[in-house]
């Protein structure tokens, strides 16, 4: 087994033999050597999941991509078997059934280890809300591991196993990731099923994946995917599949100054600048965002319908054997109480009203960029303050899922201290490939180190750069270009950013006259052409239907000729569209033309 399981270095070993009984050998030989016994709440036993492994098909990761991949699923997840308890012994039982979405990972390859340690009922961000032993942070054990997805993100930290399941209401698969030095992938709500997912807030629930890289955590999440009919709060909802490289002109937001939180911590703001400085390395400058509407947002949370929402869900409990709880977690879903349905109301009514004003920072930005949580809070903090810490780890995570944004954390440049300081994308729903492509560039420019052990993050690897089987190639050269107002009508339908090239010289590039303002035109011509800039996107051919059905005259779909010898559908205008036009040409693209207009 390698020192971190990385899924390609795993499978790597498997091409050139390597036993998978001898991976899951290692796995349990590492849960003893780290001799913590609150990581896992139920392991598979070592001889049936070795079983496992002798079971597998022969080793083919084109129809099993996740072959012989060791992997954890946090307490509160049903696996038929394995009893699922939620960090509430009284509470436990035994499921049948293997909730949906980890039966896609075992169909996979995927072998199970065992369920891990959680805040119980996934009320926390701390991931000490336990009446078992508490995980140890991995890192520096005076810290909190984070929570709720305690055991998860500690498990995958030690190498124990690839990737973890969590799940993720308020940051629960997020703030364990920053504080234990590893990936946090917090998916659009909806796209993986939560039936067999014990709810927190069933409107606001997901699972979420740990992984010690982007791509092994984006593997894990792409198995998962799946409209399920049985469960009302899944969607069939396009993901975006990883894109070749970063799209051109992307956009990046992060909160100005009066928005920065850090609670008077220094080394974690020095090592957050020093991210954004790796970021904007990459991708461009980020610019300042006022964060007063995504706060008011975070406010309603423990506030409102909410937590009234977490007391439906186990209002059994909290009705007839309230005494089986964790103190701290009766005292917070026990809040509910005062509240009235006229107050479930007024708590929908005002996130309708700032949903609105915080959807219009993705006229301005792509991508936002925050710290996944201001400072780490140690363990010490936490029992004189059960509370406050564990509210502030959530400053910038509490509003995400209320929105129904995607986030992707990943493990920026550390504190002097040499103590992770996690950093978090934020994108609308749908963005989930952008932000692995943007995450997996940035987590090898910026960490050194897989969680505890020394083994480097490894380069990002570039995705393909042509459309694969299955999806059709669009070529676009107006305001739907990367980082243009019109770009999240692709965004949103899936679409991935494959390459950007020019055309060959046979077109020429007008600016329409008429409405909507700022239309271009391509016109291919026999004599008298230029090249001119294009950006190529793939989308499912669904997705790529439902988009070319809204474009308007005397605008029209063709196949246009690009100088790497593609041919892609593209945009064309009609000669008769051209009247009253601008030539424009001369500027070789529509971003320049903008550009060159801006500055005049």
């Amino acid at each position: 087994m390698p020192p971190f399981p990385t899924i390609p270095l795993l499978h790597a070993a498997y091409a050139a033999g390597l036993d998978p009984r001898d991976v899951v050998a290692e796995a349990y030989r590492r849960l003893a050597a780290v001799d913590d016994p609150g990581i896992f709440l139920a392991l598979v036993p070592q001889d049936a999941a070795q079983r496992a492994a002798a079971a597998l098909p022969p080793f083919d990761p084109a129809s099993h991509p996740l072959w012989g991949v060791p992997f954890a699923v946090k307490d509160n997840i049903d696996v038929a078997g394995l009893p699922t308890t939620a960090a509430c012994p009284d509470f436990a039982y035994v499921p049948t059934e293997t909730a949906p979405a980890v039966a896609r990972l075992l169909a996979a390859g995927a072998i199970l280890i065992g369920k891990t340690n959680l805040d119980q009922f996934a009320t926390g961000l701390v991931g000490l809300r336990t009446p078992y032993p508490a995980p140890r942070n991995a890192i520096d054990p005076a810290y909190v591991p984070g929570g709720s997805s305690s055991g998860s993100a500690v498990a995958v930290a030690h190498g124990i196993v690839a990737f973890a399941l969590g799940t993720d209401t308020a940051g629960s698969g997020r703030v364990p990731a920053a504080l234990n030095n590893v990936v946090g992938l917090k998916p659009s709500l909806g796209a993986i099923s939560s039936r067999g997912m014990l709810p927190a807030c069933r409107t606001l629930d997901t699972l979420s994946v740990f992984a010690g890289t982007v791509a092994d955590a984006d593997a894990a999440f792409r198995v998962m995917v799946s409209p399920d009919s049985a469960d009302p709060f899944s969607r069939a909802l396009p993901v975006g599949a990883v894109p070749a490289g970063l799209p051109p002109g992307l956009r990046l937001g992060l909160p100005d100054a009066a928005s920065l939180r850090f609670g008077g911590d220094d080394l974690s703001r020095t090592a957050f600048g020093a991210t954004v400085a790796d970021l904007e390395a990459l991708a461009g400058a980020a610019a300042p965002i006022d964060f007063t509407p995504m706060f008011a947002v975070a406010a309603l949370l423990y506030d409102g319908p909410w937590v009234a929402e977490r007391y439906a869900a186990i209002s059994a409990v909290m009705k007839s054997r309230p005494g089986i709880l964790h103190p701290t977690t009766r005292a917070v879903i026990g809040a509910a109480e005062r509240h009235t349905a006229a107050d479930a109301f007024a708590g929908l009514y005002r996130l309708a009203e700032l949903r609105r004003v915080a959807e219009a920072v993705w006229d301005r930005v792509d991508v936002l960029v925050v710290p996944t949580y201001p400072r780490p809070q140690t363990c010490a903090a936490v029992a004189a303050d059960p509370i406050g810490p564990n509210s502030e780890l959530g400053t910038y995570t509490n509003f995400v899922n209320l929105l129904d944004w995607c986030a992707l954390a990943v493990p920026g440049r550390a504190r002097a201290d040499g103590f992770p300081a996690g950093i978090t994308l934020l994108a609308p729903r749908g963005s989930d490939g952008l932000l692995a492509a943007l995450g997996a560039r940035l987590h090898a420019a910026s960490a050194t180190r897989i969680g505890a052990g020394t083994m480097p993050v490894p380069a990002a690897e570039p995705g393909p750069a042509r459309a694969q089987p299955g999806e059709i190639e669009l070529a676009v050269v107006g305001a739907h270009l990367s980082g243009l107002p019109l770009n999240r009508e692709l965004v949103e339908r899936g679409a991935r950013y494959l390459r950007t090239v020019p055309t060959v010289p046979d077109y020429r590039l007008y600016a329409l006259a008429g409405g909507p303002p700022q239309r271009p035109g391509l016109l291919r011509v026999a004599t008298g052409g230029a090249s001119i800039e294009t950006e190529v996107w793939a989308l499912a051919p669904a997705a790529f239907g439902d988009f070319v059905s809204g474009i308007p005259a005397p605008l029209g779909i063709g196949t246009l000729r690009l100088a790497d010898g593609s041919t892609p559908k593209g945009f064309l205008v009609e000669a008769a569209g051209l009247e009253g036009s601008a030539d424009i040409t001369r500027h070789g693209g529509w971003r320049a033309y903008i550009a060159r207009s801006a500055a005049a």
